[in-house]
């Protein structure tokens, strides 16, 4: 890694230590320089937690000291002696200190992105109240750039915003490592270190909020970050939901206010209370692709859940509008409406008293009078909530029950967003035409447009399955009719029939049919959607989809099996060659009669980054998923079809991640009208979401990025660069397979060189590493192929073959036009910027350390071709690109200080990792401890119960220390490198 200047290490007892008692009477206030606060934050937790270590582990603080030093003098100097003495320090700690001093590096990269958060919240505020220029766009600024550059009328920004939907979907992808716990108490520090900077505090405050930062640093020390048990998808939509409950709920609210005050600066009206800018989705609890833990009964489960969120957000915002609305004043509207609600509840008032008293509300037990006819109204609202909530309980413990019929069936229960909405559209209309549209666009207002978002669902679940579970599921069916088997038919076949059978009114579906385990899941997948009220459900996704025959199959078991609201069908190109053959396949499906009557003119295609970056390779991947959304949308307006496109992208850049904003603007020209689907995965849900500031500006991102994509897209992209991107994609992709795919040596190395074997241990999520058991690249998934190499710093998917290609291209004479598309197309700059930030994360040198420990020698020779490699991308990458060195531009300073902030807590973290594989995996072979902890036995109760952390497991010490401490690792480094783009 290039090398970067870092201040010099505090350490645990010498001077630089960062005393807390004299931190604490530093007086924090908001800065110019995100870089000081981010060096303040850093040390202040990073104090708090060696304070907490020498106060339990004395001894281990001073060996801890030593061990930072080391590594933050290799970062620095990237000497070999200083490696050399790292290595040794870490060879020679016993079993408890493996855990314990990985445990510190892991939570101290954990307290570190605190400090980002925490100064990236910072800037935010700084940027509203007009202390700093915003770098980057925000939706206000782009009204002023969209009518002052782009001479677009204030009317025209207004109908687009009007017309404007962002789907963000939240995935249950396992990339998120850090237990629920921990976030919680992370989550809590944050809080407490942006009140030092945010508040007028008095000395004795700083010095209550500092104490309770050592609090939570220390609970969070004492709480074991493995988790020991594998999350259920129940309770991964459970964490989910809590980044609604604490952001996104209170934050939407606020940011559509910033979004009506920019409206009227440029003399336009506010947005319409019926218009959503943003949808929720999820899948967790709906991504059946291989993850056989998501079973009918899941999928109910988790929609019942989500609704019960809703219920109680609802619930709660209700009972404080009744404290506020004690309003007379009302319209004939109104009156009505409480009259007939007066009478009603008049007819027992006793009765009524009652029952709320018992369902402990909080205040308002008896008739409201109509003197108060808007909380009349609220207590109606309250007690159908109440009871709605009651029958969700209901419904989730009697699983038999449908739910769709129960609440359809029960008129004290509300079963749609518009029932629940219509007597708050009521209270508001009467406040505006009695002039008190100033009450009525408060809490009423906010209130209103929370229910209009997330609805009775709170988030729609998408269900995904792969293409040939239900090509099976057919093949079932036609051979009991005796037709033969479906799976062996010509794709026109195949086409021919289920046409007929979808233009037929017979049923299909025998009622003796005589099914295997895989297929009755997938027919009792769509039974259950037919139960399931229809506006939580969202897409239905269907991955490895190479022909219309996939999306059609699924339309009919829908009918089949009861779905009377059809699930959209969204078939989801993966591979390379799924993404070529894509064009071929959508303009049959969309320009068949039938099919186009059917979807009513709008269609949804998903296009998966992850798994097109695992077959080809990242730059070959990029440009085949540009080329597909020019090639569909074009399809789709030649049938006239408004299409939505799903972009599947992960959190690191091997799986398309990247800065919002950016990534929306370098998308081809065309493609974003106005209409936006992307994942939220793993990790940066916390990143994006985990943070009340963070949250809005997230929202902005994508609210500015898709306004700007619709009304200003980027310059279509000369020929030249086109063709030039045509063959480099053809020639990385090929140096790219040729490696990962020709070289027969590749997969052997692969699984010695990284952890990825190890990966499962780690339970960060409900799904198999493998979608089969053959260990093959092909059949691993694409997350843990990214994790792997990252654990290793070496991050090989990202830019293996991007050298060969840009090599070929200069010996060619074209390095100019390489440069010249750096400059001029936003596609290509976004690409090669993202490399290089990947660049400057990466190492090789740690890379051969675990080559050299835990490869056999035979294979080092790749090593070496694949460092190599590494080397020539990066210097033809620094050619291209015009940087003397990585991070070299002028807006990559405070990418250059988290990444030297970072480094020291990685490194040991790398070396403890690699001395725990090769004892972990001498072990599965039936080697022993080494001698010297052959008979290791815990020194004193508090390690004993340290060693024994995993209630599952009966193992001796040592190999509970080195399984704990791997993981660790792996955790810590996970954290280490997340994406600081």
């Amino acid at each position: 890694m290039d090398t970067i200047a870092t201040p010099a290490p505090p350490t645990l007892n010498g001077k630089h230590s960062g005393d807390m008692k004299k931190q604490s009477n530093t007086e924090y206030l908001p800065r110019q320089s995100g870089g000081d606060l981010l060096k303040e934050d850093d040390s202040l937790l990073r104090n708090a937690l060696f304070a907490t270590l020498r106060h339990h582990h004395p001894k281990l603080a001073a060996k801890l000291d030593v061990i930072f030093a080391l590594s933050s003098a290799w970062s620095l100097t990237e000497s070999d002696s200083d490696f050399q003495l790292l290595e040794s320090r870490l060879s020679d700690l016993d079993p408890a200190e493996l855990i314990l001093i990985s445990s510190a590096f892991s939570q101290l990269l954990n307290l570190h992105n605190l400090s980002e958060e925490v100064t990236q919240a910072q800037h935010e505020r700084a940027v509203r109240m007009g202390e700093i220029e915003q770098s980057t766009r925000s939706t206000n600024r782009s009204f002023k750039k969209l009518i002052s550059m782009n001479n677009i009328s204030p009317t025209e920004i207004y109908n687009t915003i009007c017309n404007q939907t962002v789907d963000l979907v939240f995935t249950a992808h396992p990339t998120q490592a850090l237990r629920q716990s921990l976030l919680k108490k992370y989550a809590t520090i944050r809080n407490h270190v942006e009140r030092l900077h945010n508040s007028r505090m008095s000395p004795y405050e700083k010095l209550e909020c500092l104490e309770a930062i050592r609090s939570e640093v220390a609970a969070s020390w004492r709480t074991d970050e493995i988790r020991r048990q594998k999350p259920t998808p129940q309770g991964e939509m459970r964490q989910g939901l809590g980044y609604f409950h604490e952001t996104i709920c209170p934050a939407l609210p606020l940011f559509y206010r910033r979004i009506d005050t920019a409206l009227k600066q440029i003399g336009q009206p506010m947005l319409p209370l019926d218009h959503n800018l943003f949808n929720f989705g999820s899948w967790m609890g709906g991504d059946r692709d291989g993850n056989p833990f998501v079973t009918p009964e899941t999928t109910r489960d988790v929609v019942i859940t989500a609704r019960l969120a809703a219920v109680n957000l609802y619930f709660s915002a209700i009972e404080k509008l009744m404290f506020e609305l004690s309003i007379w004043r009302c319209n004939g509207e109104l009156m009505e409406l409480a009259k007939k609600i007066h009478d009603k509840q008049s007819a027992d008032p006793y009765g009524l008293a009652e029952e709320r008293k018992r369902k402990n509300f909080w205040e308002f037990y008896g008739i409201i009078p109509l003197t108060e006819p808007f909380r009349l109204v609220l207590s109606e609202v309250r007690d159908r909530l109440w009871h709605t909530r009651e029958i969700l309980h209901h419904c989730l413990v009697h699983p038999s029950l449908p739910l769709k019929g129960t609440l359809d069936n029960d008129p004290r229960a509300y079963a749609t967003k518009q029932e629940l909405l219509a007597p708050l559209m009521v209270l508001y209309r009467s406040l505006c035409e009695t002039q008190d549209a100033a009450i009525a666009n408060g809490r009423l207002l906010d209130t209103i447009r929370q229910m209009q978002c997330f609805g009775l669902a709170m988030m729609t679940l998408d269900v995904r399955q792969e293409s040939s579970r239900h090509s099976d599921a057919m093949s079932a069916i036609t051979d009991y009719l005796g037709l033969g088997s479906y799976n062996d038919w010509p794709e026109e076949k195949r086409v021919e029939w289920l046409l007929s059978e979808l233009t037929g009114k017979r049923p299909l579906m025998p009622p003796a049919l005589a099914t295997s385990p895989e297929v009755a899941d997938v027919i009792n997948t769509f039974k259950v959607c037919a139960e399931l009220p229809p506006d939580s459900l969202g897409a239905y996704v269907i991955s490895m989809a190479r022909a219309a025959s996939d999306v059609l199959a699924v339309v009919l078991l829908q009918r089949e099996c009861g779905v009377r609201d059809y699930m959209r069908v969204a078939p989801l190109f993966e591979t390379l060659d799924d993404l070529s053959n894509s064009e071929a396949q959508m303009s049959s499906l969309l320009s068949n009669p039938w099919y186009k009557a059917h979807i009513k003119g709008e269609q949804e295609c998903m296009i998966g980054y992850s798994d097109s970056g695992k077959d080809a390779g990242r730059l070959a991947a990029a440009w085949g998923l540009y080329e597909v959304q020019e090639k569909l949308v074009k399809v789709a307006e030649k049938e006239g079809v408004k299409l939505t496109l799903f972009h599947g992208r992960g959190g690191t850049v091997g799986r398309g991640g990247g800065p919002t904003h950016l990534a929306v603007l370098s998308q081809p020209p065309g493609t974003i009208q106005g209409a936006l689907r992307v994942t939220i995965q793993g990790e940066t849900m916390e990143q994006q979401f985990g943070e009340k500031e963070v949250c809005f500006r997230t929202l902005d991102l994508y609210t500015s990025a898709v306004l700007e994509a619709s009304l200003n897209p980027a310059a279509t992209p000369k020929q030249e660069y086109r063709d030039a991107m045509a063959e480099m994609s053809q020639i990385s992709c090929e140096a790219y397979r040729k490696v990962v795919r020709g070289d027969e040596r590749f997969v052997d190395y692969f699984g010695a060189a990284t952890p990825v074997s190890e990966l499962g241990r780690m339970n960060i999520g409900s799904r198999p590493a493998k979608r089969k058991n053959k260990p093959t690249i092909d059949t691993l998934r694409a997350i843990p192929w990214i994790f792997a190499w990252t654990q290793t710093r070496f991050n090989l998917p990202v830019w293996l073959g991007m050298g060969d290609a840009f090599i070929a291209m200069e010996k060619q004479g074209k390095l100019e036009l390489l440069q010249e598309m750096y400059q001029q197309w936003p596609f290509f700059s976004v690409t090669l910027d993202m490399v290089e930030m990947v660049f400057a994360k990466s190492d090789p040198r740690v890379a051969q350390f675990y080559e050299v420990s835990l490869v056999d020698k035979e294979l080092w020779s790749l090593g070496d071709e694949l460092r190599q490699k590494f080397r020539d991308t990066k210097s033809i990458l620094l050619k291209v690109v015009r940087h003397s060195g990585l991070l070299q531009s002028a807006n990559t300073s405070m990418l250059q200080q988290k990444l030297a902030l970072r480094t020291p807590y990685v490194t040991p973290l790398n070396l403890l990792q690699v001395l725990c594989l090769k004892a972990v995996r001498e072990m599965e072979k039936g080697g022993d401890a080494p001698d010297k902890y052959a008979n290791y036995s815990p020194e004193n109760d508090e390690t004993d119960q340290l060693l024994k952390r995993d209630p599952n497991a009966q193992r001796q010490p040592y190999k509970a220390a080195v399984e704990d401490t791997m993981i660790l690792t792996m955790k810590g480094i996970s954290a280490g490198m997340q994406n600081t783009g």
